[in-house]
């Protein structure tokens, strides 16, 4: 399981030279899947305006090698979301310990997204890792967030002293980390005696973020997501 065209074809190579018998599989990211429709029609194809942070895989059209190659020897091609990256990035570093970019993390996201569909063994080959420290700030929280360990809610409470302690202390009865509170006041939206507060928490899971949900509203606040 590999992402991108040049790559897949070289390693297409590889494993039917010592493995006839062995599966390859290529991943590309879906805003930028130029191969599945090119392979489809017979020819390479170009994809307008291509979008996704896989700078790697983010091909406008098939290269006329790669494509053949491609299409000889490769026996699938998938494709993954951007949550699905985000995740497989966050998995090979929080697991693995290893730096990949979002293109080279592309094989894991495609496991994570079907594991079912791959018979084992299986190897994902992680190649890349050239990735903008900005963009991996930005990747890691995205994975998090789509992993359920991240959350981020938005809820109207009223004006009063120790009404922000209180939510506060749900929020820790609910076993969340509370990583940042912002608190409006003075908003049109707002009645005389309500205010806004935007939490960011750190949570276990999409488990745990389903209780924290619950909890609150339990408590009576409108949770505004």
């Amino acid at each position: 399981s590999t992402g991108g065209g040049g790559l897949t074809a070289g390693i297409a190579f590889a494993v039917k030279a010592v493995r006839p018998d062995g599966r390859v599989i290529g991943v590309w990211a879906a805003g930028a899947a130029a191969y599945p429709p090119s392979l489809a029609a017979g020819r390479p194809l170009a994809v307008e305006r291509p979008s996704t942070m896989a700078d790697g895989i983010k091909v406008g059209r098939p290269g006329d090698v790669p494509f053949r190659i491609v299409g000889e020897l490769v026996d699938e091609v998938v494709t993954v979301t951007e949550d699905a990256l985000s995740s497989g990035l966050l998995l090979c570093l929080e697991r693995a310990k290893q730096v990949v970019e979002p293109a080279g993390a592309s094989p894991v996201a495609a496991l994570l997204s079907r594991p079912e569909a791959f018979e084992g063994p299986v190897v994902a080959v992680l190649s890349g890792g050239n990735v903008d420290p900005l963009l991996m700030q930005r990747v890691l929280t995205h994975g998090m967030a789509a992993a359920g360990r991240y959350l981020s809610l938005r809820l109207r409470l009223t004006d009063s002293p120790g009404a922000l302690a209180t939510l506060l202390a749900v929020l820790s009865e609910a076993d969340a980390n509370v990583l940042d509170v912002s608190h409006v006041r003075t908003d049109p939206r707002l009645g005389l005696t309500e205010a806004e507060v935007e939490v960011h928490l750190e949570t276990k899971g999409p488990e745990h973020c389903a209780s924290v949900g619950a909890a609150l509203r339990g408590a009576g606040y409108l949770v505004m997501e």
